[in-house]
C-alpha cells in the first residue's frame, strides 16, 4: 500500500527561488534535504539551534572536560576527551 502523500509549501526570497528553479526535480531535492537535516540534528538542542539556560550550563561544564578541536585532516570540528584521546576515525 502506497503511503498517502501531502503537499507542503514554503516562502523564500527571490535569490533562493532562482536557484531552486535551476534544479530539475525540486520536490525530490527538497525532500532529500529535509531528510538529511532531520537525520543530522543536534542531539542536545534537538535541531532547534538554541539551548535552554540549563542546557547551556551543562554544555559549558562538558566543554571543560571535552573541548572542541578542528581536525587537521578533514577540518571537522569535534570534541576531544582529555581523559582518552582517540584518533581512530582517520
Amino acid at each position: 500500500m502506497k503511503k498517502k502523500e501531502r503537499v507542503f509549501t514554503f516562502k523564500t526570497d527571490e535569490e533562493l527561488a532562482e536557484i531552486l528553479d535551476m534544479i530539475p526535480n525540486k520536490s525530490e531535492f527538497i525532500r532529500k534535504a529535509i531528510e538529511i537535516a532531520l537525520d543530522n540534528k543536534c542531539p542536545l538542542c534537538n535541531g532547534t539551534g538554541s539551548l535552554t539556560p540549563a542546557q547551556h550550563r551543562h554544555m559549558q561544564h562538558f566543554l571543560t572536560v571535552h573541548p572542541l578541536q578542528k581536525c587537521q585532516q578533514c577540518d571537522a570540528v569535534h570534541f576531544i576527551c582529555k581523559t582518552a584521546e582517540d584518533d581512530s576515525l582517520h
